[in-house]
């Protein structure tokens, strides 16, 4: 054991500790944290046109700031970007966080000097709590991979701006450096595929101890060492002990990707984005990622039911339920204030507050009045896959609408590993899983309204050729689970 590994073992148990404790203390937290938010917001630009002064409760913060997504938000960030002082917090951001939105274009998270830690503190909290529960460390010792975005930043308003993993590349401790794979270089290539050809050069015969990213990539990436040494990558990296993974969901990714790995591996989930670290895997033993209750956001949960009414219920953390599927409000010190992520959670605990993240909130199936999401085609193609012994690489999901004779449909565009030798009988399983799973869509097919859903196979490598073709090949690029409309299902059919 060397000293790296044998000093991050009581750092880890300090970490593991406090974490705990906060379980215990996560609603008084969260009210302290409203109160702190609330005291310095009160004298931004955005407090005055809210009249923060007057704002005391979480009632009354309702009722004077509403809940807005990023194009309501923007004109706050112009001001930022124009140079103004004071606008959503104190001073002006220390970064902007670059990221594309789906119907806003690029977006611009500010990123502020009270908010950075907690990027930093939170990616580091959850490796510590691993090794403080497991006792695990050894994996201090070896090469890790922490693929980022392109470090390299441009400046807008004069703000330092870049993809968050590039900006997160900055922070990364100094003892950790000299572990750190790829190579600042190789992290500042932007074409995606010379990037990865870079990596598994620069990778190769290393001592790999660590692997993170998104799951996609992960994917990618193993696959392409395999095809260069034909061994699985176990054999290649035989200290390799750790993925962490955040992004997507974990599940239709886990058994191709421990496939590939070649053994069972330790694994730690993330919930990352631009706009702050919500929650990370504490444990490896409990269902869920634990809500980061006490690091300077504010969260409010709107019932998924109501997220698109004018005046939306608001709950505060104690008002949870599990079970529940929730739209995620957050407040913050990056000033953000009752701010959309997009984001829908289930809660699966409260004692602590552990939750999943079950989808998107503009990543539905509706067509028909159906309301499907993520959570319910995932869980549907995943427990016919798992009966079946089939493996997902990739897959979308868009509706069908008859034009003329015949009955609309929900069309299903999957990437097998390996096909089902029935087709239509493993659609009739996934169809009838997700009829169990979602009363509306079990209606439609019950009253002859939809025909069952009908799986149209991708070839090998066909996402990955889909993203090239437009655009979004990349670390942080994701296929939406679940349009409504036909757009992605249009740009697949050549890859069918």
């Amino acid at each position: 054991m060397n000293l790296k590994t044998l000093l991050a073992r009581p750092f880890a148990n300090y970490i593991y500790n406090k974490t705990r404790k906060g379980m215990l203390t996560a609603i008084q937290d969260q009210d302290e944290i409203l109160k702190m938010l609330l005291k310095t917001g009160k004298l931004t630009v955005f407090g005055k046109d809210h009249h923060l002064e007057g704002v005391s409760d979480h009632a009354s913060f309702v009722q004077a700031v509403p809940v807005r997504d990023y194009e309501q938000f923007k004109p706050y960030i112009n001001q930022v970007k124009e140079g103004k002082h004071n606008v959503l917090w104190k001073g002006r951001p220390i970064y902007f966080a670059k990221t594309s939105g789906t119907t806003s274009g690029v977006k611009y998270i500010p990123i502020t000097k009270d908010s950075i830690p907690n990027h930093i503190n939170t990616a580091r909290n959850a490796l510590l709590c691993y090794i403080g529960e497991t006792g695990k460390s050894a994996f201090t010792n070896g090469k890790m991979i922490f693929l980022s975005g392109s470090p390299e930043l441009e400046r807008v308003g004069d703000i330092p701006t870049g993809r968050l993993s590039g900006i997160v590349n900055h922070h990364i401790p100094g003892y950790m450096r000299a572990n750190q794979l790829p190579s600042y270089e190789t992290n500042c290539i932007e074409d995606w595929e010379t990037k990865l050809d870079g990596i598994v050069t620069e990778t190769m015969g290393k001592d790999m101890t660590l692997i993170s990213g998104i799951p996609p990539w992960m994917q990618m990436y193993f696959d392409r060492l395999i095809e260069k040494t034909g061994k699985p990558v176990s054999e290649i990296f035989p200290h390799f002990s750790l993925m962490v993974q955040g992004g997507v969901n974990f599940e239709p990714y886990k058994a191709r990707l421990l496939e590939s790995i070649g053994k069972k591996i330790d694994t730690v989930e993330l919930f990352p984005a631009s706009e702050g670290f919500f929650a990370f895997q504490d444990s490896q033993e409990a269902e869920g990622l634990l809500l980061n209750t006490n690091s300077g956001i504010f969260f409010e949960f709107v019932p998924a039911s109501e997220i698109f009414s004018e005046n939306p219920t608001r709950l505060r953390l104690q008002d949870v339920q599990t079970g529940e599927n929730y739209a995620m409000i957050i407040s913050s010190n990056a000033g953000l204030w009752g701010y959309n992520l997009g984001d829908m959670v289930r809660f699966v605990s409260t004692e602590p507050y552990r939750l999943v993240v079950s989808g998107r909130i503009n990543h539905f199936i509706s067509a028909f009045g159906e309301h499907v999401i993520g959570e319910e085609v995932e869980y549907a193609l995943l427990k016919a896959a798992a009966e079946e012994g089939i493996q997902i690489t990739e897959f979308t999901v868009a509706p069908m609408i008859s034009k003329g004779e015949g009955k609309s449909y929900h069309e299903w565009f999957i990437e097998f590993d390996n096909e089902p030798d029935n087709m239509a009988f493993f659609a009739e399983k996934v169809d009838n899983y997700l009829r169990a799973k979602n009363v509306y869509y079990d209606d439609l097919v019950g009253g002859n309204i939809l025909e069952r859903l009908q799986v149209r196979t991708i070839r090998k490598n066909g996402f990955i050729d889909y993203m090239r073709s437009i655009g979004k090949l990349g670390g942080q690029n994701k296929v939406a689970r679940l349009s409504n409309d036909r757009v992605i299902a249009e740009g697949l059919q050549e890859f069918v």
